[in-house]
């Protein structure tokens, strides 16, 4: 029996292709908890046959904003999740002849909800630090490859993403995502 459910992402009355939030069993007790985190096969029974081939982790502050970053000859496909805290994580379609180009979907992971968010090749991706510390992990498609990075800026109007931010709340940038480009000019896959 698998220990997962599998959740199709949808906006504005349309399915994202490539989008899925992953909530695993969770076993609590007086205890704590114990979580399988990935398990191929009940990936498998699930229809997802990615193969992941790095894992990366950070940790940030509140505020922090990483994203929205992408690889162009090298497009990664992410399983992301937190271990610690919270963030508001984005997906953006930079699929061309997507009918859903352009769009966003966002949603909140934490360590109390335990949801997963699988983004396929073919997205940008970020995330928002809405607790005073977050530690992200994430499995990866493919390697990292220097030099092959793009990028979306955080803000474009065009795309519009509804960040949660709290009054007050300092957004704080690399010097690389405060240049990003906007959508009109960002690489397509």
């Amino acid at each position: 029996m698998s220990q997962i459910k599998v959740s199709r992402c949808e906006k504005n009355g349309k399915i994202i292709e490539g989008l899925y939030v992953i909530e695993p069993t969770v076993h609590r007790d007086d205890r704590g908890c114990f979580v399988e985190t990935y398990n191929k096969k009940d990936f498998l029974e699930a229809g997802l046959t990615m193969e992941f081939v790095q894992d990366n982790q950070s940790m940030s502050v509140k505020g922090v904003l990483r994203g929205l970053h992408y690889q162009k000859q090298y497009p990664q496909g992410k399983l992301v999740r937190v271990l610690h805290g919270r963030v508001f994580d984005v997906a953006v379609d930079l699929r061309k002849g997507s009918s859903t180009f352009g769009e966003w979907y966002g949603i909140e992971l934490s360590d109390e909800n335990m949801k997963q968010f699988y983004i396929s090749e073919g997205f940008a991706h970020g995330f928002l630090v809405l607790s005073d510390t977050a530690e992200f992990a994430y499995k990866c498609t493919d390697f990292y490859h220097p030099g092959d990075e793009g990028g979306l800026l955080w803000c474009d109007p065009q795309i519009g993403v509804q960040w949660p931010l709290e009054e007050g709340m300092e957004v704080l940038l690399s010097e690389k995502d405060k240049v990003q480009p906007l959508l009109s000019e960002a690489f397509r896959f």
